[in-house]
């Protein structure tokens, strides 16, 4: 005797199909929920490494570039050509405050010399809530950097370039590697060598446990000859919190009457000499250029380097660095013999 089961099947082949198709649907879910997970896995597993808190480069790291500046004419070791020789050349600080560039330092390429810290955390979401982003912010008027890991699409080359421009990245191995375009026309150094607003910035995080390495990497076709390679070494603090909730740059009167451009015409800048009257260094060295990026162009400066070293101070007394406060500081001449230096207690003194 046929089961009920039987006679149902028998007498419904719609029912069978119905249910075949079910089956199949089911089926297809699952397939499906298995690859959204597998591919979950592939976009958050090499993320190994957690990025996200406040970090402090230490005052010790190239504390004279980034606090104190650098020397007007000092453009050593950047791969300037003869276009951004000669706007470096151009430049007066008094630029800064005309209007229209009172922000102009605070583009992306500033995290790399500037005397500002970072705090980095994840913008997460998403139907797995994975990481889709992360947010970087300085303690000033920089824009902040988001670094999308979602495959964002840039915007148009045509776009108006925003102070925080845009950067996409990617993982690999544990270090975070982020591309930036669309930046602001800004100074690749805070003495007046600027780069373009074609150029693009290559951004590699490399972390180990709580230390933090960026090198930042800058391409312009326009002002440079090579790629411009800068590095910073952060630490992760807990106890010092780094605060984001500066307003943003804002444009305000610094002094400099309406139509008033400052620069210096060519070859009439009175700040060119100063790398070789106090340091000795030539102004074919100080003007730049690819060339002055290498060791073997020491071997060019040797010979009238070591002829004319009786000649200088044996006492430090521009760009030295000392302590204040128990930090090293920039450009403090140097004690007297037997003096101690500032913020620092003498030797023995018990103070």
């Amino acid at each position: 005797m046929a089961s009920n089961q039987s006679r149902f099947w028998a007498a419904h082949p719609s029912a069978r199909a119905l249910i075949a198709r079910a089956m199949s649907c089911a089926v297809a879910l699952i397939l499906a929920s298995a690859a959204l997970s597998v591919r979950a896995q592939v976009v958050t597993s090499p993320e190994v490494a957690d990025l996200s808190g406040s970090w402090i480069s230490p005052a010790t790291d190239d504390v004279l570039e980034r606090d104190e500046g650098p020397f007007t004419d000092d453009f050593v070791g950047m791969p300037l050509n003869a276009a951004g020789k000669a706007l470096a050349q151009s430049y007066s600080a008094d630029m800064l405050a005309e209007p229209e560039r009172v922000c102009q330092l605070y583009d992306q390429w500033h995290y790399s010399n500037s005397v500002f810290n970072i705090r980095i955390w994840p913008v997460t979401g998403g139907s797995t809530d994975q990481i889709q982003a992360w947010r970087l912010q300085p303690t000033e008027d920089n824009g902040g950097m988001t670094i999308w890991m979602n495959g964002q699409t840039p915007p148009s080359e045509y776009a108006d370039h925003l102070r925080g421009a845009f950067t996409t990245g990617h993982w690999k191995g544990d270090m975070l590697i982020a591309y930036t375009t669309g930046m602001k026309r800004a100074p690749a150094r805070d003495n007046g060598a600027f780069h373009s607003d074609e150029s693009t910035m290559t951004s590699t995080f490399i972390p180990h446990d709580d230390m933090l390495t960026i090198v930042y990497v800058l391409h312009d076709p326009v002002y440079m000859t090579q790629p411009y390679v800068y590095s910073r070494a952060y630490d992760r603090t807990v106890d010092r919190p780094i605060a984001t909730n500066f307003p943003p740059c804002i444009v305000n009167y610094e002094g400099t009457n309406e139509g008033s451009v400052p620069f210096f015409p060519p070859g009439k800048n009175p700040l060119l000499s100063q790398m070789m009257d106090l340091f000795h260094v030539p102004e074919y060295a100080s003007e730049g250029g690819a060339d002055t990026m290498y060791p073997a162009f020491r071997e060019r400066l040797k010979a009238q380097y070591l002829k004319l070293y009786p000649t200088f101070p044996k006492q430090c007394t521009q760009y030295c660095t000392n302590f204040r406060f128990g930090q090293a500081v920039g450009n403090i001449p140097q004690p007297p013999k037997g003096a101690a230096a500032k913020g620092r207690p003498r030797a023995g003194s018990g103070t």
